[in-house]
């Protein structure tokens, strides 16, 4: 068997400067991480502070970064694509999708979620939350629909009946999306007092099982360090 590789991995502190901040980059390569079942270190990294870590080892970048073995990686797809590559079967699982569509699966909420959540002005709130919502519905209506692989099983299968995106494991999709979503459902409800629909039944039980996972459950920073990273973003409407 091959030696494991030494493996650490940077990512940005909250704002006490020690724990785990908000970065969904971040999270979703500790997800990766984790369900590589690989042994890796953590490095919290103090924006605040500057630090010689990122002069020295990582000049002009922002966490995340790893470090595996030697080399320095900063890019977050490319780390992605790296760690997939690297750290393969038969010694570690396969993370990559299945289906190519499970990829773009509700690639757009963060982007909508953004003008939503930054938007000053009361006249455009309701548009606004109108796209966040559609976006939302357009992932459960994926969720909701049989991959092949279910069909295959059973041609009569009208709804989906998987945990995640690509199926019953979580995949680098599910690692993209997740954290994302964890912020749109902390950010809205404290700002807008928004919540994901629970007649969007699918994205409730995709969302409901994955909390139920240690690797996403336990990489998710404290809903307090996500509310105070949107503090100053985060427009108060005056209705």
């Amino acid at each position: 068997m091959a030696e494991a590789p030494k493996i650490e991995l940077f990512m940005k502190a909250s704002d006490d400067g020690e724990s785990v901040g908000n970065c969904p980059f971040c999270q979703r390569l500790f997800m990766i991480l984790w369900l590589k079942g690989v042994n890796f270190t953590i490095t919290t990294v103090d924006m605040k502070k500057a630090p010689d870590v990122l002069k020295d080892l990582a000049p002009g970048s922002q966490p995340p970064f790893v470090i595996f073995n030697d080399e320095v990686l900063t890019d977050t797809n490319k780390i992605e694509e790296f760690l997939e590559d690297t750290l393969a079967p038969p010694q570690y699982p396969k993370l990559c999708c299945r289906y190519k569509d499970s990829n773009r699966a509700g690639d757009d909420i963060f982007h909508k979620f953004s003008s939503y959540i930054k938007n000053p002005n009361p006249g455009c709130n309701d548009t606004l939350e109108k796209n966040v919502l559609r976006s939302l519905m357009k992932l459960d209506q994926y969720l909701m629909t049989p991959l092949p692989y279910e069909l295959d099983q059973n041609p009569d299968v009208v709804q989906s009946s998987r945990h995640y995106l690509d199926g019953n494991s979580l995949t680098l999709a599910d690692c993209n999306l997740l954290p994302k979503l964890n912020i749109v459902k902390v950010v809205c409800k404290r700002y807008r007092d928004f919540e994901i629909p629970a007649a969007l039944t699918a994205l409730t039980r995709y969302l409901e099982q994955a909390y139920k996972q240690e690797e996403f459950r336990q990489t998710c920073p404290k809903d307090c360090e996500i509310l105070h990273a949107y503090h100053s973003v985060a427009k108060y409407l005056n209705r």
